[in-house]
């Protein structure tokens, strides 16, 4: 009769490790890109608090180049730590799934890559929370398949890695992966949307006082 310890082994520390690194990664962008260009939320009045990475750099886009190199390089340092620990868990034959780890991943990477293409360095790096704004919402491939392509994107490719090598521990990685991404988008999209919304309110107020002269 299997037990836990046949297909996951809870006592390495690279699986602590991983857990960690995944979990770090979004709550470091969150919070160190909001500190950056942050809009305060209240009913009736969006206001900015100061722009501290911009004001270390001088300007918006190298803040926010600064920190797509960060949010790069540490997703590098996640997805080694990942591939760390799961070389350290038990092989567990039913979950081993070569081929549909391969399609799934590839699915991943597609929709990640695609996506970075798509919005650029700044769009995809959150360059709207240093005032970096795109001219329209991009509503092509792969924004037409998922709303947040690059999340789920990334959430295959961890998904896809744990088929594909056999090990369970992968999948509950996975797991975390797509529950941190979830609640991250539950800020992330409202605090974006009301980004763009202001500058649509501003670009309303400037057509009118303009129509008045």
């Amino acid at each position: 009769m299997s037990t836990l310890s046949d297909f996951l082994d809870l006592s390495q520390s690279s699986l602590k490790w991983a857990a960690l690194s995944i979990a770090f990664n979004p709550i470091f962008w969150n919070i160190v890109a909001r500190a950056a260009h942050v809009p305060k939320f209240s009913p009736f009045l969006v206001e900015y608090r100061k722009h501290y990475l911009t004001r270390i750099f001088g300007n918006p886009y190298y803040g926010c180049y600064f920190l797509a190199i960060a949010i790069f390089t540490l997703g590098i340092v996640r997805d080694h730590v990942y591939q760390l620990a799961l070389e350290g868990q038990p092989y567990y034959a039913p979950v081993h799934q070569p081929i549909l780890g391969g399609v799934l991943f590839a699915v991943g990477s597609v929709l990640v890559l695609s996506s970075m293409y798509a919005l650029g360095v700044t769009g995809t790096y959150l360059g709207d929370y240093f005032g970096i704004l795109m001219d329209a919402p991009v509503t092509g491939f792969p924004f037409n398949v998922t709303g947040s392509p690059m999340y789920w994107g990334s959430t295959l490719n961890f998904l896809g890695v744990a088929l594909y090598k056999g090990k369970v521990a992968g999948i509950l990685l996975t797991a975390e992966v797509f529950i941190l991404y979830w609640f991250a988008l539950q800020w992330e999209d409202p605090f974006t949307a009301e980004i763009y919304a202001k500058r649509e309110r501003e670009r309303a107020k400037a057509k009118q006082g303009g129509k008045s002269q």
